[in-house]
């Protein structure tokens, strides 16, 4: 293995999830460079490349499905807030969530579907009937999630993404 291969390998395996163009980014190759030994070391079984919501991850092979996705949600700065909090305070209301987190309550479903359509929220009613959070995996999700920081970009999508939300809030009638 060359090695320009091996530094990529090296650095996917300790950012786990990595976009392409941060992985361009905080290496010194070229993006051609890059998506050549990337494409090497998938033909060789040594990465594994996911799509998740419009975007490419890369992972070392060690990585199941679950923890593959789990690791492209936790780039999304919302999404691992939401999470944290679970940790730290599940079961919740979503509403309870929303408002510590201070998002909109849209923004909050948004994220929620995507952490429940892939195992690691679940919605559940309590004796009262009303929606409770959370986390499907703790300890898995908790080791999880010490392995991923979000990216600048990734915050500043988020981050966008909430700005517009209180934008569009405070332009509805009450």
């Amino acid at each position: 293995m060359t090695d320009t291969r091996q530094q990529i390998r090296t650095h996917v395996g300790a950012n786990a999830g990595i976009h392409f163009n941060e992985l361009v980014r905080e290496s010194d190759f070229a993006p051609g460079q890059v998506q050549y030994h990337v494409r090497r070391l998938r033909e060789d079984g040594r990465l594994v490349r996911e799509e998740f919501y419009g975007r490419t991850h890369y992972y070392p092979p060690t990585y199941d499905e679950w923890e593959r996705a789990a690791l492209a949600l936790f780039r999304r700065e919302t999404a691992r807030e939401i999470v944290v909090y679970l940790i730290e305070r599940e079961p919740a209301a979503p509403g309870e969530v929303a408002d510590a987190l201070e998002i909109a309550r849209s923004t909050l479903e948004y994220h929620l579907d995507r952490l429940v359509d892939h195992d690691l929220v679940e919605k559940r009613y309590d004796d009262r009937n009303r929606v409770r959070l959370e986390l499907a995996e703790p300890e898995a999700t908790g080791r999880l999630l010490t392995t991923v920081t979000p990216t600048v970009p990734d915050r500043l999508v988020d981050r966008f993404t909430r700005l517009v939300d209180e934008l569009l809030a405070g332009t509805r009638e009450p």
